[in-house]
């Protein structure tokens, strides 16, 4: 059984050190490059394997929830994506505390082995630098904020639009419109959302594709989907696309209030497929046609790639992806 003192002679620090900092000490302030190198040295000696069984000695990683609160079908997701995430985290003997200001985490960072992070609310350069600083094991879930930072795992989104696209032209459309918000916001500079590009790009490759037009502004709630359809059904008229493509639930519940209100109905006039497969998309008229995005293999990829940080804390960052799976419903049924 690997012992405090063996750690402290291999990592070159002394035992209160490594014992203060494996017994998750708040109180203890040592850099982020001490301890990387301590608790790399506990995970190669098997420390967590041998006191899985003690709750005091755990690892102790930290969940970074920024989350909005303010767009209630919106937060759903990534409420649901916390719960997904808390739970992986369990199965996998980790103890978590949930942080939802990067400042508090920062202050107590000597308390983790490294974070979970969900959610882009107010996120900037200056605060994830801090935060990297103080906590460099940390992986991003749904989003990548910092590449050159942390990890990530995401669904994957452009494959997503590609095979959505591919689903559509199979079934004879030649007419597909887009409707979706704008990316990620860092330090005010407006990022483009892959959805938009995936669809930009595949659209223009696609000789089966005559037409398709894009409307994109704001952000992924369901007010801007109506608005975004009130301006979709103004500026095509009575050449409505034969379907569209909407990059979330949230939006696409906007977007069917619009169509509802002016008469088009969903999938006569024109189909949609939607993103997420929320709980929403089962309850709205017609039930959405929508991408599932799986958020337990999102946790689990996570949770694998966190524990593999803690252990090699010097490795190159990794990025990795989740494929979706199209969940069939009414909303596309009909070849125009």
């Amino acid at each position: 059984m690997a012992t405090i003192k063996e750690i402290a002679e291999k990592s070159g620090f002394s035992p209160a050190t490594v014992s203060r900092l494996l017994n998750n000490d708040p109180n203890l302030s040592i850099t982020a490059s001490t301890r990387s190198k301590i608790l790399k040295v506990a995970n190669d000696l098997g420390y967590w394997a041998d006191h899985q069984k003690q709750d005091s000695i755990r690892p102790v990683i930290a969940l970074l929830y920024r989350v909005s609160g303010k767009e209630q079908l919106q937060d759903e997701y990534f409420a649901s994506l916390k719960d997904a995430i808390l739970k992986v985290i369990k199965q996998n003997g980790f103890q978590v505390q949930v942080f939802e200001r990067i400042e508090d985490l920062v202050a107590k960072a000597a308390s983790f082995q490294g974070f979970i992070g969900v959610g882009s609310n107010r996120l900037t350069k200056e605060k994830l630098v801090l935060l990297h600083n103080a906590l460099s094991n940390g992986v991003f879930v749904d989003i990548n904020p910092a590449p050159d930072m942390f990890d990530s795992v995401r669904p994957n989104l452009s494959l997503t639009i590609r095979d959505a696209l591919c689903c559509l032209t199979a079934a004879g459309y030649q007419r597909i419109g887009f409707i979706g918000g704008t990316g990620l916001n860092m330090d005010h500079v407006q990022q483009p959302d892959i959805r938009e590009m995936a669809f930009r790009e595949f659209t223009s490759i696609d000789n089966n594709i005559k037409e398709a037009p894009m409307f994109v502004d704001g952000p992924f709630n369901i007010e801007n989907g109506y608005v975004l359809g009130k301006r979709a059904l103004d500026e095509c008229g009575d050449h409505l696309p034969a379907a569209f493509i909407v990059a979330s639930d949230t939006l696409s519940v906007g977007v069917l209030q619009a169509f509802n209100e002016n008469g088009v109905i969903v999938p006569r006039d024109t189909s949609v497929i939607s993103i997420n497969n929320s709980e929403v998309a089962r309850y709205v008229s017609p039930p959405l046609t929508s991408y599932n995005i799986n958020q337990e293999t999102l946790s689990r990829m996570a949770i694998k790639l966190l524990q593999d940080l803690i252990i090699h804390p010097d490795r190159p960052h990794i990025h990795l992806t989740v494929n979706t799976s199209l969940v069939e419903r009414k909303s596309f049924t009909t070849k125009k």
